[in-house]
């Protein structure tokens, strides 16, 4: 893999993508709760289903299904056992959200999220029935209510449960480890959190009491204004949910259409609901026709995951080489099934988004939302509770009957995007000659040559080795973990990921986001997520990236540029000596030396640094500041000579978002040697938990670099020289 030479390649300016990396942490988080609404829909579908008196009357079930029998009485328990975890997502969503945060003690954190959701409950209602007017506040329609055993409060749904629970995270990743006086001791530690939380579940509640009916306002205006864009609202719905899938942040965005006014307002046996998937499944439990505007955010999907995506695959796996087809069978086979079945799409939708964006975005997308409006205009009321897969299109549309969900035009569109997709698919892969799985170019995995424990590992480990080593090594993860069908990889930095490594596992996709990561193996996930957790904790996996035998010697002090000219093949004339002054006072060490996967393997250039005994840095070199990082942790100088080095302030300090520096200049600014750059605060920087190193990388020495003749392993004082480097 390249190494990073350019300021767009830094590491640390993956900052911007600080959004991502938390959206999609989050949106991870969500997985949990949405993972029990099948099997809550499930149960609240037959029980519902069979005991609406509807259905009961139509089908001539009145001997067997009637109020005293044991079978209406089973039945009605699993509807009741089936609405609870629909009746209390909030909570469900603030649990996990605080568990799946937390970096440790998740069982504190999650009790913790319980304590404050409730405070933060009773907190919002004295708070409306003390300071509010109740009476003017329920002219809003849906927006006082009974919840959790509190009369005339506000629901806030998963948006109440998802703020509690991102502020007890938050709180316990910060001071779960707090340190009280001797006399408060009792309560430092893990004791603190649920203190703190009940706190900030009193500050909450109070600002829901007056927030709240603004937001709710605010959803109830905007759900009105997309139904007022009729069709077109419904089509960017379903386009802005599909494109989000590749970056993991869907969850995110379609949960306020499910389950706020967003999605709609209904009157349903006498009670408000609010929230498509609310609305949907509350007129099924009544037995009344489903409002097409609410299934439109689910019904849109069964055309397509039941018969345009195995369509698609029926047509990338014909259009495999003849030599290929035998390995890519089961890939196709199994996303297809996978799709019909369950609606779990990622698998196939990765493998051709990156052959072809434009085919994603501007074709499947596209196909995605006329499926959307084709559904609603034919009045198609099904709903869902996980994703569009033939389960819930039995469960929530042929059962309760096509006089309640419009199910057969759903089948009909369905037809006819199968041979849409068939035929797209079909002519794209060998017009464009997408490389999916089956056309890809020689990836030359089995060229790759691991060496020591990795021959005495089973199978199963060193397909995990295999994993590790192409995210970089186990020194390169910061967390991993999974959705329903990807491995989600935090790493430190994301240029030490292999993806043909990667795709040589079985990988059908790979996408890196600056250090956010994310492979895709389909619904088999969980599976290599443990491999992977055994492997590391086994002390089995590699710790660095895979080298390809081309190791750095990290011992030497005079570095040779082996693609550059040496000296013996250049004149004199041709080279030029640049001397350097040591950037601050304290111990100069290699850069080889530093503990950082990206500067110690020396991906950033050649250089050195210091260990400081205090907080002045100045420039070794005299030249043009080219750039200061917005978090004030780095600076990049080029002098007239064309040598570039990047002066980075601090290992992973770019956290702390510009706290602990003071900058002296700025981008453009002409500086000599000596020049006083900026000052560390040592003290804080340490007290975060952070390295105070002060690295300089000479960025683009792969090209420039001849000889490198500087000190090392030795105390320094600020602007002491420190030795010369010599480029071409």
């Amino acid at each position: 893999m390249a190494k990073a030479t350019t300021k767009a390649e830094l590491r640390e300016q993956t900052g911007q993508n600080k959004v991502f990396g938390m959206l999609q942490q989050l949106g991870q988080t969500f997985m949990l709760p949405i993972s029990l609404l099948p099997v809550a829909g499930l149960l609240l579908g037959i029980g519902s289903s069979f005991t609406n008196p509807t259905v009961i009357e139509m089908y001539n079930l009145g001997g067997i299904l009637h109020e005293g029998t044991f079978l209406f009485g089973f039945l009605s328990i699993l509807a009741d056992a089936g609405n609870v975890i629909f009746g209390n997502l909030g909570l469900l969503f603030g649990i996990s959200v605080a568990s799946g945060l937390a970096k440790t003690e998740k069982g504190v954190a999650s009790l913790s999220a319980i304590i404050g959701y409730f405070v933060m409950y009773a907190t919002m209602t004295s708070t409306l029935h003390n300071f509010r007017d109740v009476e003017a506040l329920s002219q809003v329609q849906g927006l006082i209510t009974n919840y959790l055993g509190f009369e005339n409060t506000m629901n806030l749904g998963v948006i109440g449960g998802i703020s509690i629970g991102l502020i007890v995270a938050n709180l316990h990743n910060r001071y779960y480890t707090i340190e009280l006086p001797e006399a408060l001791s009792f309560f430092g530690g893990t004791h603190f959190i649920p203190i703190a939380s009940s706190l900030a579940g009193v500050a909450l509640g109070i600002i829901m009491a007056f927030v709240w009916p603004i937001v709710s306002y605010g959803f109830s205006t905007l759900g009105g204004f997309i139904s007022g864009l009729g069709i077109f609202g419904i089509f960017l719905y379903v386009y802005i949910y599909r494109a989000l899938i590749p970056f993991g942040l869907h969850h995110v965005f379609y949960l306020p259409f499910w389950q706020t006014a967003i999605g709609g307002t209904a009157v349903v046996n006498g009670e408000t609901i609010v929230g498509a998937q609310n609305i949907v499944f509350a007129q099924l439990a009544a037995g009344v026709p489903i409002d097409s505007h609410a299934a439109a955010h689910f019904s849109y999907m069964f055309p397509v995951m039941l018969f345009g995506i195995p369509a698609a695959c029926i047509a990338l796996y014909q259009a495999a080489y003849p030599e290929r087809k035998a390995d890519v069978r089961g890939f196709y086979t199994s996303s297809g099934l996978t799709c019909f079945a369950t609606g779990i799409t990622e698998p196939i939708e990765f493998a051709f988004v990156f052959a072809s964006p434009a085919m994603y975005y501007g074709v499947h997308c596209v196909l995605y939302g006329i499926s959307g409006v084709l559904v609603y205009l034919l009045g198609a009321g099904v709903g869902l509770t996980f994703s569009g897969g033939v389960i819930d299109f039995v469960l929530y549309g042929i059962l309760p009957g096509n006089h309640i969900t419009g199910w057969v035009p759903v089948l009909l569109v369905g037809l006819a995007f199968f041979f849409l997709y068939y035929f797209i698919f079909r002519w794209g892969v060998n017009k464009f000659d997408w490389k999916v799985p089956g056309r890809e170019d020689d990836l030359d995995s089995e060229a790759l040559v691991f060496e020591g424990v990795y021959e005495d590992l089973n199978e199963r480990e060193q397909r995990a080795y295999r994993i590790v080593s192409g995210l970089g090594g186990a020194n390169n993860l910061d967390s991993v973990s999974n959705c329903a069908t990807r491995l989600r990889v935090k790493v430190k930095d994301g240029s030490l990921v292999n993806e043909s490594i990667l795709k040589g596992t079985g990988s059908s996709a790979v996408v890196v986001n600056g250090d956010n990561v994310q492979v895709v193996y389909g619904t088999t996930v969980s599976n290599v997520k443990t491999s992977v957790d055994q492997l590391i904790d086994e002390g089995k996996a590699p710790r660095e990236a895979y080298a390809g035998g081309d190791d750095l010697d990290a011992e030497t002090e005079v570095h040779t540029n082996e693609g550059a000219q040496t000296t013996e093949n250049l004149e004199a004339t041709d080279l030029k000596v640049i001397e350097f002054l040591a950037p601050a006072s304290g111990q100069i060490v290699d850069i080889h030396d530093v503990d950082d996967p990206v500067f110690g393997q020396g991906l950033m250039g050649e250089g050195f640094a210091i260990q400081p005994t205090n907080g002045e840095v100045h420039s070794p070199i005299a030249g043009e500041v080219m750039m200061v990082f917005d978090t004030k942790h780095a600076i990049g100088i080029k002098n007239a000579e064309g040598l570039e080095i990047l002066i980075h302030m601090g290992i992973d300090t770019v956290a702390l978002n510009g706290s602990g520096f003071t900058v002296h200049v700025q981008q453009g600014d002409q500086i000599s040697a000596g020049q006083a750059l900026a000052d560390m605060d040592l003290a804080y920087i340490t007290e975060e938990g952070k390295a105070t190193d002060i690295i300089v990388a000479m960025t683009n020495s792969q090209d420039v670099l001849v000889e490198s003749m500087l000190k090392r392993n030795e105390s320094v004082n600020l602007d002491e020289k420190i030795g010369d480097v010599t480029i071409r």
